[in-house]
């Protein structure tokens, strides 16, 4: 694989430095770095790699995924909005320029698997369960008796008394430990609901992405770990962040995951709420009690579990003010984000 990371590095500067305008720099965009591009089907092959070397490899695919953004980036830059579509005023010889497609891919779809890249790149593999689902996997099995007060947490829609519509990713982690034997390390994105009114920040239905580590000798530090790189990777190098203990049932201990405030750099602002710190994620170490539910041997293994709404995360990215623009499909907002990965 470092061959074709070598290869993929050195053919893609010089595509790079040959294209003439807007269109060429996107078509090499997707190329490499779409949904099918080749970057990000090496990203999704991680898993296939031999698991001492899948961290570097990881390590070089995600900076060369920078490098070549920055790239790509700098080379519109220079093209100006101009390149060959500005010589055409002049010659009317030349050969017309295709219009701009006018599809693109929704920001929290570009969100969900600029997120998941990351990770294949941290040698996570990914799965999904079912969205009707069972009230033993929603909450018995994450720790939630019949009886305890966490259920009031959550508006439920409930189907019947043993059928609900998720009201979490979470499910998704015990069934997947019913079906694979430790060690493991997935991700799963999925659509969630809950029975909550639509304002600015919450929606009856929106969009999570957990995440399952379990092996032997699984800590709070490779919990940390694995937070800095995901912020680093998706928000930038400078961005530092900081745990708050916190309360979920199915993790002890849990904790709160905050980064520093993208607008305002911790200074404190609208945005934050003038503390200087925006919520990310919810996380801690998987409850002996889950592991007891799928099965596991609390004493041989340990894990880790996070959990992040994708809405969040596009609004904290992208400087949305209200989730039900993600939602409204108008498509003044929409073309904002054409050509956004």
């Amino acid at each position: 694989m470092k061959e074709t990371i070598d290869r993929l590095r050195s053919e893609g500067l010089e595509r790079i430095k040959a294209a003439g305008n807007e269109s060429d720099v996107e078509a090499i965009r997707v190329a490499l770095l779409g949904r099918k591009g080749e970057i990000t089907t090496l990203l999704r092959g991680l898993k296939d790699v031999d698991p001492a070397d899948r961290p570097a490899m990881g390590a070089e695919l995600n900076l060369l995924k920078v490098d070549l953004t920055a790239l790509l980036d700098s080379r519109l830059g220079e093209l100006g909005g101009g390149g060959s579509t500005a010589a055409m005023v002049g010659d009317l010889t030349l050969p017309g320029v295709p219009p701009t497609p006018g599809g693109t891919n929704h920001p929290l779809l570009s969100v969900m698997e600029s997120i998941c890249d990351i990770f294949y790149g941290m040698g996570f593999t990914r799965d999904d369960g079912p969205e009707v689902e069972l009230d033993y996997y929603n909450f018995t099995a994450l720790n939630f008796p019949d009886d305890h007060p966490a259920r009031d947490i959550q508006d439920t829609f409930y189907i019947d008394p043993k059928i609900c519509l998720r009201t979490q990713t979470s499910p998704v982690q015990v069934r997947t430990m019913e079906r694979n034997d430790p060690p493991l390390a997935c991700i799963f994105p999925g659509r969630v609901y809950r029975n909550e009114n639509a304002d600015a920040s919450h929606s009856s239905e929106f969009f999570q992405i957990e995440g399952l580590v379990v092996d032997k000798a699984v800590s709070m530090a490779d919990l940390k770990d694995t937070v800095d790189t995901f912020v680093r990777n998706f928000f930038g190098a400078r961005e530092p962040t900081r745990f708050r203990p916190h309360y979920f049932p199915f993790t002890e201990p849990s904790v709160e995951v905050d980064m520093q405030c993208v607008s305002c750099r911790g200074k404190g602002c609208g945005v934050c709420g003038q503390t200087g710190w925006l919520e990310v994620m919810g996380a801690g170490m998987v409850h002996p009690n889950v592991f007891k539910a799928a099965g596991y041997p609390d004493d041989v293994y340990t894990g880790f579990a996070f959990g992040m709404g994708i809405d969040r995360i596009a609004m904290l990215k992208y400087g949305i003010g209200d989730i039900r623009l993600l939602y409204e499909n108008d498509l003044r907002f929409l073309k904002q984000f054409r050509g956004v990965s």
